[in-house]
């Protein structure tokens, strides 16, 4: 493990350019480099590294971070590999630490579970190519399917014999802790084997270790499920765990784009085929942590489900889903009575990808084509179909991506256009409300800590709710937030000695619960107690905080892709009315402030003056007189802060 000095040295001595320029061609444009984007294909370089921020962003794909996240991102390095890597690169000598009594245990009590599930994964391999039932029943049923035997090793497939305690017995004999095989599920209370009679396949981590298995039933029997799956345990949760990832991920990042499908078979068959970039939700309705877990390398998803009733309705459920997390979706079905699987061995490879490009079609068209048919000329269900329609777009955070979704929406079934608009924004409206309340009570308990700089760093992408535009007071809370990022460490008053995030978080310590973003106020929180801590909070804070979204939020608001031409003054003699926003920051940090202030202070207003109308209906006099009071409070400091800034006063 290396020590916390060591990660410090060498977060401190990197160079993002020095690191970056390994790997791409950069140049230097103005105060910036820039070049072509290694993460995504693209003919105009959009990929942008800031020397002076010592971090990376493109504006193409939305990827960034700093020299770190590069190297996990382009190497599929560890946080610890990057680390050693640097090491080397600088000649840095890395102190290493021997962990705590505690965490050296949890590391190794996850590693059992890991070494007894890959010999679980091994004994059921053996089982398949080894045993007479094995090569008769397992074997035979993957070949029909297609599969070749470099994919069943590939993809750790195998067999478990119809036998009571085959399993137990050898791991027992062979030094295995009976716990252990109980504990993952491998074995019964009853030291029974768990799988019997069924073709086994491992599901992996995204490091490619085995961490759970689901099997499949040999004989017909209607009150046996077809496929049962290992419990959950410490090294497995499967609502986090998408069947195929590992061997999916670089496929997805290449293609930008993952095919999302039902079954195991369907994803073995078609990464065999050479359609690699392709997962399953591993035995589960698709969960949020999945849908994450795609964002991590695309915003572009493939729903390819069977053309039945039921490959439908499944389809329908993960639509709304991904809209939600901000994914552009595309819906191909299968004819009816194939599968992926099936259909791929009836027309072949080439002519499924040809099938998968053409019969794409957008959630829209999907859905109306789909519900049209069954409302006919019914009014009254075409109605209803519009509003299903309509509540799939406002589930869709960004405000551009709605407006076209709703102009075609009103094209497709001539309805008037701002008809629809004020529907989707109702249905946003309450939406919104009920994520702000529902995040609101997670933020109390879910983020009780600070995240401090660790080993078990993350790269996360495309995953913040603020990448779309700001809507209502969420402008003012992100300008607030970006300059004590920007800005914090920077001295605000040099005879008190105050920098400028005391001086922002003291003057919003009694407005912080008016925040209307959850992650922004995660930020400011973690200003408030990282000040109260004595930690400097300057760029390369944020930009290295072990929280991912805090981390990703701080590259996102620290770059851009303009800059200020040097030509204006040197050829032009046009010159700036005022100081460069790096210059700027006292009087940007005054009025943001006033601007946050003002917002939310109207806001705590409209909340009194409702509460008024209410004590007035119930006659209660002593509450109104308080209310009225504080009504007047707040709008007069409402009404100076305005008169200070030439705000229009509502």
């Amino acid at each position: 493990m290396i020590s916390q000095k060591s990660v410090q040295d060498i977060l401190d001595t990197v160079k993002v350019e020095e690191v970056i320029q390994d790997f791409v061609n950069l140049r230097r444009r103005g105060v910036s480099l820039i070049g072509l984007c290694p993460f995504h294909h693209e003919k105009t370089p959009s990929f942008n590294v800031s020397p002076s921020k010592n971090i990376y962003k493109c504006f193409g794909c939305g990827r960034g971070g700093d020299a770190v996240t590069f190297l996990m991102e382009h190497e599929h390095f560890t946080f610890p590999e990057a680390l050693l890597y640097i090491a080397k690169k600088y000649g840095i000598e890395v102190e290493e630490i021997k962990p705590s009594p505690e965490a050296e245990q949890e590391q190794q009590y996850a590693d059992s579970l890991f070494i007894v599930n890959q010999y679980a994964q091994q004994f059921f391999q053996d089982q398949l190519f080894q045993t007479d039932a094995g090569k008769s029943i397992g074997l035979s049923y993957f070949k029909e399917r297609g599969f070749r035997e470099d994919t069943i090793h590939k993809f750790g497939l195998g067999y478990a014999p119809d036998q009571h305690s085959a399993f137990t017995q050898k791991a027992v004999a062979d030094g295995y802790n009976i716990e252990l095989l109980r504990q993952l599920g491998l074995t019964s209370q009853h030291d029974r084997d768990f799988f019997r009679n069924r073709v086994m396949f491992t599901i992996h981590n995204l490091s490619g270790k085995p961490i759970a298995f689901a099997g499949r039933i040999m004989v017909k029997d209607a009150k046996a499920p077809k496929y049962i799956n290992s419990p959950e345990t410490d090294i497995y949760f499967k609502s986090k765990v998408l069947y195929g990832a590992f061997f999916a991920k670089q496929a997805i990042r290449r293609e930008d784009e993952c095919i999302l499908v039902e079954g195991y078979t369907d994803v073995i068959s078609l990464h065999q085929a050479g359609i690699e970039n392709v997962v399953a939700s591993s035995g589960t309705s698709l969960t949020t942590d999945q849908i994450r877990l795609i964002k991590r390398y695309t915003p572009n998803v493939r729903i390819l489900y069977d053309g039945d009733p039921a490959g439908i309705k499944a389809a329908l459920r993960g639509v709304d889903m991904l809209l939600e997390q901000d994914l552009n979706v595309r819906i191909v079905l299968l004819p009816d009575g194939d599968d992926p699987d099936s259909y791929l061995q009836k027309v072949g490879a080439t002519d499924f990808k040809a099938y998968l490009s053409e019969a794409g079609k957008d959630f829209i068209l999907f859905k109306a084509d789909l519900l049209l048919a069954e409302a006919g000329k019914d009014p009254v269900k075409k109605t209803q179909l519009l509003k299903d329609i309509i509540a799939s777009i406002g589930r869709i955070p960004d405000p551009l991506k709605r407006a076209v979704y709703i102009k075609e929406c009103a094209k497709l079934f001539e309805v008037e256009e701002q008809l629809l608009v004020n529907e989707a924004n109702k249905l946003l409206t309450q939406t919104l409300n009920a994520r702000r309340e529902k995040a609101e009570a997670a933020e109390v308990t879910a983020h009780q800590t600070q995240y401090p700089v660790s080993e078990n760093r993350e790269v996360s992408h495309h995953q913040l709710q603020p990448a779309r535009p700001a809507t209502g007071d969420e402008f003012q809370e992100k300008d607030l937030v970006r300059i004590l990022i920007s800005y914090g460490s920077k001295i605000f008053d040099a005879e008190e000695n105050t920098t400028v995030a005391a001086y922002i978080l003291h003057n919003i310590e009694d407005v912080m619960d008016e925040f209307e973003n959850a992650l922004y106020r995660r930020a400011a929180e973690v200003c408030i107690k990282s000040l109260a801590a004595g930690e400097l909070l300057n760029e390369q804070y944020f930009v290295q905080h072990a929280d991912p979204e805090i981390q990703q939020l701080a590259i996102n608001l620290l770059t851009t892709p303009y800059e200020f031409s040097e030509n204006w003054a040197k050829r032009w003699e046009v010159f700036l009315s005022q100081q460069a926003p790096d210059n700027n920051f006292i009087n940007d940090s005054e009025k943001a402030l006033k601007l946050f202030r003002y917002r939310k202070l109207k806001r705590m207003a409209e909340r009194v003056k409702n509460k008024i109308e209410h004590l007035h209906q119930q006659n209660d006099q002593e509450q109104l007189v308080a209310h009225l009071m504080m009504l007047q409070k707040l709008n007069q400091i409402k009404n100076e802060i305005a008169k200070q800034y030439g705000l229009v006063v509502g």
